[in-house]
């Protein structure tokens, strides 16, 4: 039992944070969470005081990747909540682990459409895990409890709670301790030898590593897997540092602009292993792939939540274990033999690499392409690299040589902005590592208002802003199914260095890709937050498409 003392409900949600070993905290601040605020004051807790909650609910939710443990993102009531929902949705769509705690109205004058009223539960309750109000002072640590737990449970994802300003005010002895523990699922032993043995037998495995609740321990775990078993491993949309791109066995990424080899591969294959994922749309090609129920092929599917098992794809085995869990179980498996897929893997690693080749960018976009040869030389292997959507993004999915976990924050969601909040949250969380957020000139104007956050808390990040001076994604696919009739999709953006250097940060601006690798290095060697404005041709929709084709 932990000590008993009369505290108010914001002291006791901020004990309960401590239990959680929280290190740092998101937020906008509001009135109708004051004691919470002035709880934080004493705690060793970091309060990072974001400009819009949209951009701290990403922070949060960043932090709840990189870590495996809830992201905590405050905001205040009302519209501070209906922001924070692009965040929350993000942590959904990602399984990501996340608390957002919401100040709200006096539990006395619910009904009344009071100021900045909302009824949580129907706003968030369809994309959080579990959305309740704690009515109680004396619930406080039970109520916080139950969120992280079912933040962190099954396929993990966002819990919403509803303060009322007078739970926070009101006083209570109850113990304010709370003591948080992961719930782990492992796979059974029958399991694992039906699904050895259906390695063994397979002409052509493959293997799709994806999803949360991973390790770095679990990535080399089951690197060991693939190499003993003799299974190729592609990654899926957006979770491609889960496997070192650099070895023998990885054959690309299943995402946006797959490789059409792999494509085949994955048709063609007689034996797949979904492991932590849970091939939606994107990665399965719009459900192309794979036959809904029956997938026409042997599926082997992991995943820590037995109600996403059989929901989309029937499976051979089905497997309820989280991916740090089956991968030390499977770890402990040796082959019957020697594999005699040599060749095979091989084929597929050098169609990876071919297909990664920056040689296939078009003439227009050399000045991406030159960038992207200089990360490549430049960059540390624990680099984290960030983006939110937009075309400008295949520079990174498709070009990009992820060798370490934890090197990635990017939302399988599809969500503009997400890119320079997440940088934020990975340099507070990784200060000694170089931090890259890619950016659209679109994407980047979503949330470029925390760069001042990133200058407030020294988070020295480096964005790149790539300024095509359209919405590009839209405006490919307004070519593609109404060619010659532009709309709503160009974009009037101002001097985004000049706006780095206003904060007294680094800005600089690049107009040609030779120019790009003294900018790189004056940015790194500033030590402060930095902006580089690469300015691109508008005629290259993608590293590979042209927009006069459709001209």
């Amino acid at each position: 039992m932990g000590t008993v003392n009369v505290k108010n409900g914001g002291q006791l949600v901020v004990d309960a944070l401590r239990g959680f070993g929280t290190e740092r905290v998101f937020c906008v601040p509001g009135e109708s969470y004051l004691p919470v605020l002035d709880a934080l004051h004493d705690a060793d807790i970091s309060t990072i005081v974001c400009r819009q909650e949209g951009g701290a609910a990403m922070m949060a939710e960043a932090t709840g990747k990189l870590t495996g443990k809830p992201g905590i993102c405050l905001v205040t009531r009302g519209p501070g909540a209906t922001n924070a929902s692009a965040g929350v949705h993000i942590a959904d769509q990602d399984a990501t682990p996340m608390i957002l705690l919401i100040g709200q109205i006096s539990t006395r004058r619910r009904h009344r459409e009071m100021f900045q009223e909302v009824d949580y539960q129907q706003f968030f309750g369809g994309m959080a895990k579990w959305v309740a109000e704690i009515d109680s002072t004396d619930r406080v640590p039970e109520m916080m409890s139950r969120a992280w737990h079912v933040a962190t449970s099954g396929r993990p994802g966002p819990a919403v709670l509803a303060l009322p300003e007078d739970t926070l005010q009101q006083q209570s002895a109850v113990d304010s301790s709370v003591v948080v523990q992961q719930t782990e699922t492992y796979p059974g032993v029958d399991q694992l030898a039906q699904m050895k043995q259906l390695v063994e037998q397979s002409r052509h495995p493959l293997a799709i590593v994806g999803g949360s609740r991973w390790s770095a321990e679990a990535v080399m775990q089951f690197t060991r897997f693939a190499e003993r078993f003799g299974v190729p491993v592609a990654c899926s949309f957006r979770r491609q540092m889960l496997f070192d791109h650099s070895h023998p066995n990885y054959v690309g990424d299943v995402g946006l602009g797959i490789n059409p080899a792999l494509k085949d591969a994955i048709k063609n294959t007689d034996l797949l292993l979904l492991i932590g994922c849970r091939f939606s749309e994107i990665p399965s090609q719009d459900f192309a792939l794979l036959d809904v129920p029956n997938p026409g092929c042997k599926v082997v599917h992991v995943y820590p939540d037995a109600a996403e098992l059989g929901k989309l794809y029937v499976p051979t085995i089905s497997i309820n274990a989280s991916a740090t869990a089956f991968c030390k179980t499977v770890d402990t498996l040796q082959p019957a033999g020697a594999h005699m897929r040599k060749s095979f893997i091989d084929t597929a690693h050098l169609s990876y690499r071919e297909w990664s080749s920056l040689e296939h960018a078009i003439p227009t976009a050399a000045t991406m392409q030159k960038v992207m040869i200089n990360l490549i030389e430049v960059l540390p292997a624990d680099s984290i690299i960030c983006n939110g959507a937009g075309n400008y993004a295949s520079w990174v999915h498709r070009f990009y040589t992820f060798k370490q976990y934890n090197t990635q924050l990017a939302p399988t969601s599809g969500s503009m902005g997400y890119g320079m909040p997440a940088a934020i949250a990975g340099k507070l969380a990784h200060p000694e590592r170089t931090v890259v957020a890619f950016a659209g000139d679109g994407c980047f104007q979503m949330t470029m208002q925390e760069f001042g956050t990133a200058v407030e808390f020294g988070a020295a990040v480096i964005v790149l802003v790539v300024d095509n001076g359209m919405y590009g994604t839209i405006r490919m696919h307004q070519e593609q199914n109404f060619p010659g009739r532009v709309s709503a999709t160009n974009l009037k953006s101002p001097d985004f260095a000049a706006l780095a250097e206003s904060y007294g940060a680094f800005g600089a601006t690049v107009e040609e890709g030779s120019q790009f690798p003294d900018a790189f290095a004056r940015a790194i060697e500033s030590k402060l937050p930095a902006l580089i404005h690469i300015k691109t041709d508008p005629d290259a929709l993608t590293p590979t498409l042209s927009l006069s084709k459709f001209q």
